[in-house]
């Protein structure tokens, strides 16, 4: 099962970016683990959506080894360094279609934490929202979370902002797309602004004057992509309390996401 979990191809990947163990000056502490089994049994929980207490002995790494390391790599920016080192083997190749995004957001349901909020989706029961932005193709390149109750425009900007400088096939990294596509929750005149002044053309309906059924033949896109996603059944509930570390399991499922697009293109 490890193998299927994390092929060579993917741990290829990910081995130069994962922080070096440093044993303490003062010696004792806990014994080293292999990093590719914490990090098995990372994509194991992500998978399952099992809670770290489940946690099964065959992975040969201890609850606490697995969380505490995990915590680690998520303040060291492992998911978001991996997730732009498959980006880049993906822009490499000609995969990336920049003449197109989408962007859409879908609301989980929160068990407790910071960034949640009264979803108005969920009978006002407590959750969080998850911010997703996808190429043409709909490979996600940008991820967010925020509080249930945030309004989706204002994850917009940040998204458009977070996403990575990407290695193409010939000549510079890119980062900036074409068009923007979206629906009316996104629609604002000084948004339009802001991504004309980046030489982004918006695509997004408006409210009152445009059905957003006119954007459905390139929407399904993002709602395929939001749906691949949440196919991590860790993220089907948010059950952690700090919104850094179920930020970290998204961006690690848009990671492992674009990465089964790398191996299809392999194969």
């Amino acid at each position: 099962m490890s193998k299927r979990l994390v092929p060579d191809e993917l741990w290829a990947l990910v081995e130069p970016l994962i922080p070096k163990f440093e044993p303490r000056p003062q010696g004792g502490g806990t014994a080293p683990v292999e990093d590719r089994a914490v990090f098995t049994a990372v994509v194991f929980v992500l998978t399952s959506g099992c809670a770290w207490r489940m946690l099964p002995p065959s992975f040969g790494v201890t609850v606490p080894t697995a969380h505490r390391r995990f915590t680690g790599w998520t303040e060291a920016g492992l998911w978001r360094r991996l997730h732009c080192a498959v980006l880049d083997e993906l822009g490499s190749r000609g995969l990336i279609d920049w003449s197109r995004v989408v962007i859409d957001a879908a609301s989980v349901r929160a068990k407790k934490g910071d960034l949640t909020g009264p979803s108005p989706v969920d009978r006002g029961k407590p959750g969080s929202k998850i911010h997703v932005l996808s190429e043409r193709a709909g490979i996600p390149v940008s991820v967010g979370v925020s509080a249930a109750n945030t309004n989706d425009i204002e994850a917009l900007k940040p998204l458009v902002k977070a996403v990575p400088a990407i290695r193409s096939r010939r000549g510079p990294r890119r980062r900036r797309p074409d068009k923007l596509h979206a629906d009316k929750a996104y629609d604002s005149a000084e948004s339009r602004r802001w991504l004309r002044a980046r030489g982004i053309v918006a695509r997004i309906a408006r409210k009152g004057i445009e059905s957003s059924q006119r954007l459905g033949r390139h929407r399904w896109l993002i709602e395929r992509t939001i749906s691949w996603l949440t196919g991590y059944h860790r993220l089907n509930i948010r059950y952690d309390r700090k919104a850094t570390h179920f930020l970290g399991f998204l961006t690690l499922a848009a990671a492992l996401t674009c990465y089964k697009k790398l191996a299809k293109s392999t194969t």
